[in-house]
């Protein structure tokens, strides 16, 4: 009975991942027509497109209007075969699909053996007349070179145009959230999918953490025409993808560093009475990880894993506040309440005389308390603090791909990302 009830639980659980992965899956389709050279349609012309990553393969035959249609291509680079018996062969290279596109390539067929092939080797750039949105595709490689602060993700969706960063999530939203205005809508507008699946924050409808730089593919940013598939919100659409494994082992390894020593003194800093200089904010922040990928069995399963870490030390030194001077404890107030700390003569009410009160009046509590306060020399009560602002976040992801048929294909991803802050007091 035990072991029935595992081999249920084991086959809900793989249909319900199954069913899941499926449907969450960020592709493209590619279509077009084939014809003969005077312009005639060509009915069952074998079509087969092949990843040259991954040897992923699919094929498909055209229709009775010389049509085909591909669709849930994964994204990368393909080469494009066609052939039918009593025409020479096509074969087009040089074809990246990219995530959400759906471009049409049509090809004519010579008269000719089917050994004879004829190749197109670095075609014009791909044509999508489908689609009636607006969009952009940031490829990894903009993604990795372009300058980013803090290597935040998000802030490359502003090079779509008419999208301009509100500011950020609040205190109560996950890490890296941020808010995004395209074309004068709703700065929490933009719909966000990782991997085909939704990644907005159901709390604030900001985005949820974005996998750091390396681990990242490429996204795509629509800024209108949304389609229904990715029209949740009205603003915009943010579809990205996660880098998967291919038939070759690659990785990298990163680290950024910044320091006290290469950052300017901030001029309200407290100074340091050994030195007599203002005191810097001791700033040290590494940013360190890397990516591997490649095969696990070839042509057929592939990983691809990373992790990012990120420690910042820093004791700003800059930080205002007052606290009671000598005089005050004694019940004199008049220099706190003089125009050379407010700015203005202030008369002070509630049992104050000339500004001035009977310090029997104070609070035993609060004596007590301010007998462990620093002391000042400021008149006014001013002191100039500095205060541990520490942080550790990790950011990692594993993804696995699983090309079992030419029509059938599994990916599956974990992704984590924590942030550690202690409270200042």
């Amino acid at each position: 009975m035990g072991h029935c009830l595992r081999e249920i639980a084991l086959g809900v659980s793989m249909l319900v991942l199954t069913a899941v992965i499926a449907f969450a899956q960020a592709t493209a389709e590619l279509n077009g027509r084939v014809t003969d050279d005077s312009g005639a349609v060509l009915p069952g012309v074998t079509v087969t497109a092949t990843q040259t990553d991954t040897a992923f393969t699919r094929t498909v035959v055209t229709d009775g209007n010389g049509t085909y249609s591909m669709p849930n291509l994964p994204t990368g680079p393909y080469r494009l075969e066609m052939s039918l018996q009593g025409f020479k062969s096509y074969v087009q290279t040089g074809i990246v699909l990219q995530v959400g596109a759906t471009p049409t390539i049509n090809a004519a067929l010579s008269v000719g053996n089917v050994e004879e092939t004829i190749a197109v080797e670095g075609a014009a750039p791909l044509v999508d007349v489908r689609s009636a949105g607006i969009s952009e595709v940031v490829e990894n490689e903009r993604i990795v070179e372009l300058p980013l602060q803090g290597r935040q993700v998000t802030d490359l969706i502003v090079l779509a145009g008419a999208a301009v960063q509100t500011g950020v999530a609040s205190n109560r939203a996950m890490t890296g959230g941020v808010n995004i205005s395209v074309a004068g809508g709703l700065n929490f507008g933009v719909a966000y999918t990782l991997d085909g699946a939704m990644h907005n924050d159901v709390n604030n409808n900001a985005n949820l953490p974005m996998p750091f730089p390396d681990a990242l593919q490429e996204f795509s940013v629509a800024t209108s025409g949304l389609s229904a598939q990715n029209g949740m919100h009205a603003g915009a659409s943010v579809n990205a993808v996660t880098k998967s494994g291919t038939n070759s082992l690659h990785g990298n390894a990163f680290e950024f560093v910044r320091d006290r020593r290469f950052n300017a003194t901030d001029p309200f800093a407290a100074i340091d009475p050994k030195t007599g200089k203002r005191k810097d904010d001791g700033l040290l922040r590494n940013q360190f990880g890397g990516t591997a990928g490649g095969p696990i069995v070839r042509d057929k399963l592939f990983f691809f894993g990373g992790y990012q870490g990120t420690t910042v030390n820093q004791r700003p030194a800059a930080n205002i506040t007052y606290i009671p001077t000598a005089a005050m404890l004694a019940g004199d107030f008049t220099t706190f309440a003089s125009a050379a700390c407010q700015g203005r003569d202030v008369a002070l009410r509630g049992g104050f005389v000339g500004n001035r009160i009977d310090p029997a009046n104070f609070s035993k509590a609060a004596l007590n308390m301010a007998r462990r306060l620093p002391t000042t020399t400021d008149p006014c009560g001013q002191i100039t603090y500095s205060l541990p602002n520490d942080s550790r976040e990790g950011d990692g992801l594993g993804r696995i791909d699983y090309q079992r048929t030419a029509n059938h294909s599994l990916f599956g991803r974990y992704m984590f990302k924590f942030a550690k802050k202690d409270p200042p007091y």
